[in-house]
């Protein structure tokens, strides 16, 4: 792999894997496009690492309250809001991850290596998605913050998690923020406890795909990259979602889907 190719790809993870546009399909599409044929395996995984950092990185204070309220519900029983969301994103964690690892299996049986099928399912996945993410966060009002959200809630936001790992196109942020507001999360909320869910099931990931990891220069560059992309990424979005909505990703959604089968059709 080129050093350019890793930086290319770390630049479109960093952009794509924060917002709900999903990576996968991104960092599926550059190289088909472009006939990389020597991206290593496990690549696109690695690039994930940058991307948990930035998460970690920018919410190093809230992870260390985390822990810190997590530990005292168990030894202290001293009941505080990060003491119960730490143990919610445990809780959901579980049932996702085994989840994830079921569709995971079941996806590559279905594209056996079908890389035009990919491309399709993708493609309508982007599209089926950015029309419901359109349509819950048009309707859904936002009454829940980030400090309310319940255990029942955080179960189904994490579970939905799985579905990006069964359908690549889906987005992992762009699935579980969609749910997040279909319970009436108030969107920063959504966009922040996306985050701050998503951080032991990539890290699972990635410590599953290790032995796949080919650690030279280029590996090292496109983790970098996707890091610090990730952490601009972060502080945008959020800001925005203060007063945006989702609307634009959704579009955008939408296009890109309509861009992939145009393509696949006509080229491929």
């Amino acid at each position: 792999m080129q050093i350019y190719q890793a930086v290319i790809l770390g630049i479109i993870q960093g952009l794509t894997e924060l917002l709900p546009v999903s990576s996968s399909a991104h960092l599926n599409l550059i190289p088909w496009i472009f006939n990389w044929q020597d991206i290593p395996e496990g690549f696109d995984v690695a690039l994930h690492i940058g991307t948990l950092l930035a998460i970690v990185i920018f919410f190093a204070k809230d992870w260390i309250a985390l822990i810190k309220g997590g530990i005292k519900k168990v030894v202290k029983k001293e009941d505080t809001t990060e003491g119960r969301i730490f143990w919610y994103i445990v809780i959901a964690t579980i049932p996702a991850g085994i989840l994830s690892l079921i569709l995971e299996k079941l996806k590559g049986k279905l594209f056996d290596g079908n890389l035009k099928l990919e491309m399709i399912v993708i493609a309508i996945s982007l599209i089926v998605m950015g029309i419901i993410l359109y349509i819950v966060d048009k309707r859904a009002k936002s009454k829940i913050k980030y400090e309310q959200i319940s255990l029942k809630q955080s179960i189904w936001i994490g579970v939905s998690q799985a579905l990006a790992a069964a359908f690549p196109g889906v987005s992992r942020s762009g699935i579980t923020m969609t749910v997040a507001r279909g319970m009436q999360i108030e969107r920063e909320s959504a966009a922040r406890y996306s985050f701050l869910l998503s951080t032991p099931i990539v890290l699972a990931a990635a410590l599953y795909e290790f032995k796949h990891f080919e650690c030279n220069l280029a590996f090292f560059l496109g983790i970098l990259v996707s890091f610090a992309v990730g952490l601009v990424v972060i502080k945008f979005l959020l800001k925005y979602l203060q007063k945006g909505s989702f609307k634009i990703f959704a579009i955008y959604r939408v296009i890109f889907g309509i861009f992939i089968i145009a393509y696949t059709l006509l080229f491929h």
